[in-house]
């Protein structure tokens, strides 16, 4: 069954600095031509550990 949630990020905030990368347990996040992360929907479990280790706060959970 698919998480009632997703990660999404603001590209346009985002610093690139790969802590969501590494945190991800699915390895469901990028980092876009070293610019800023991208979440893939079909891959992330929306468990939000990505939301909480953001040190810029450009990634938020939210719903599907």
């Amino acid at each position: 069954m698919a998480s009632k949630f997703k990660a999404v990020s603001e590209k346009d905030r985002c610093v690139a600095c790969g802590v969501c990368v590494k945190v991800c347990p699915k390895g469901a996040i990028s980092i876009y031509k070293g610019c800023y992360s991208v979440v893939d929907e079909d891959i992330c479990i929306g468990c939000g550990i990505c939301e909480r280790n953001c040190p810029v706060g450009v990634i938020h959970k939210i719903p599907r």
